[in-house]
C-alpha cells in the first residue's frame, strides 16, 4: 500500500516537471487541441448537463471550454467540496465570472449562495480531471481521493472523459481498490476509449 503511494507521488511530481516544462505556447496550442476533440466528440454534443472542473495546477486548462460550452445551451455544473465531509456537491453555473469563489483546495469553486444543487443522477457527462492516466482509464489525481468518493455516485450511464495532455498517458497507473477509472481520454494527440 505504501509503495503505491509512493509510486503515485513520484509521477505526480514527474508529470508536475513534464508540463512545467512546456512553453506557454505548447500548452495553449494542446489545450486548444483537446477542446476541438471534445467540441466534436457527439457524447459532449449530445449532452446537456454537463460536469466540468475548474482546472489546478498541473491540469488541462478548462476556462476557455467552460465559457464555450454556454454558447452550445449546455446545463454547467462543477462540484464544490467539502474536506470535513469528504464530499462534494453539484452545484449549477450560469455566470462563471460571478458564481465562482476560491475552494478548499485553492481552486475556484461554485458560490453555494449563489448556484443551485443539481442532483448528481442528471448529469449526463463527466469532465474528470487528472494529473496521470493509462489507456485503461485509470487515473492518478491531487491524492485528496475526492473524485473516487464522487465518480461512484454518477449513473452507470454517464460518460466519464478525462482531458490529458498526451504526455500524461502512462505506460500503467499503480492502482488501489478505492480508484476509480474514466471511461475515455481526450489528448492533444487522440482519443483514447478504455481497454
Amino acid at each position: 500500500m505504501d509503495e503505491i503511494k509512493a509510486a503515485k507521488e513520484q509521477i505526480r511530481k514527474d508529470m508536475a516537471k513534464v508540463i512545467n516544462g512546456f512553453t506557454e505556447k505548447q500548452r495553449v496550442e494542446k489545450t486548444k487541441a483537446i477542446e476541438h476533440k471534445l467540441f466534436e466528440f457527439a457524447n459532449f454534443m449530445e449532452a446537456r448537463i454537463i460536469l466540468l472542473y475548474v482546472d489546478g495546477e498541473n491540469e488541462v486548462r478548462t476556462k476557455h471550454i467552460l465559457k464555450r460550452s454556454f454558447g452550445f445551451n449546455k446545463i454547467v455544473v462543477l462540484p464544490a467540496f467539502d474536506p470535513e465531509r469528504r464530499k462534494a456537491t453539484i452545484l449549477k453555473v450560469d455566470h462563471p465570472d460571478k458564481d465562482l469563489q476560491p475552494g478548499p483546495r485553492g481552486v475556484a469553486e461554485p458560490n453555494p449562495a449563489r448556484c443551485k444543487p443539481v442532483p448528481i443522477q442528471k448529469v449526463d457527462i463527466a469532465i474528470i480531471p487528472g494529473l496521470a492516466f493509462d489507456e485503461k482509464g485509470a487515473r492518478i489525481g491531487s491524492g485528496k481521493g475526492y473524485y473516487d468518493r464522487f465518480i461512484p455516485d454518477l449513473p452507470a450511464t454517464t460518460r466519464k472523459v478525462a482531458l490529458a495532455f498526451e504526455e500524461q498517458i502512462i505506460p500503467q497507473v499503480p492502482t488501489e481498490s478505492h480508484d476509480k477509472n474514466v471511461d475515455i481520454i481526450i489528448t492533444d494527440k487522440r482519443i483514447i476509449y478504455k481497454i
